[in-house]
């Protein structure tokens, strides 16, 4: 009967091993239910009249609503206009300059994948241009 009890526990306590075994890699393993999110600040180098500029645009995801900011010169921002869009990974927005009292919007759209953003740049009379920012990890 010793035995018996001595091999029940055996069983028992390997159980339980092997359990605790699998807790790390179920705790590790992502959440389903993870969606694509644009909050945070993303750069890319645009080329501007020959010369190459780093462009820096903060970005902020509040339900549905996504608002934000592109860095100018002088560390200037310009917020991104009103009826900004996020949904399925997919994000469009613009921005309206005013130089000399000529304003100039630009509209950008493009594809969120993990921390990159690709898409397309267009302005009014001048061809579409692709872009691609990084989500900037400062």
């Amino acid at each position: 009967m010793n035995r018996l009890r001595g091999f029940v526990l055996i069983i028992a306590f390997a159980s339980l091993i092997g359990a605790l075994q699998l807790t790390p890699a179920v705790l590790a393993s992502p959440a389903p239910d993870d969606k694509p999110d644009p909050t945070g600040t993303w750069k890319w180098t645009a080329m501007m009249g020959g010369n190459s500029r780093e462009v820096t645009l903060k970005l902020k995801l509040d339900g549905d609503k996504l608002t934000g900011a592109m860095l100018g010169r002088n560390n200037m921002e310009t917020k991104i206009d009103d009826g900004a869009t996020f949904k399925d990974g997919e994000l469009s927005f613009s921005i309206t300059r005013d130089r000399n009292g000529t304003k100039t919007v630009t509209k950008y759209s493009g594809k969120l994948s993990g921390d990159t953003i690709k898409g397309k740049i267009s302005r009014e009379g001048q061809e579409d241009r692709d872009w691609e920012a990084k989500r900037s990890k400062d």
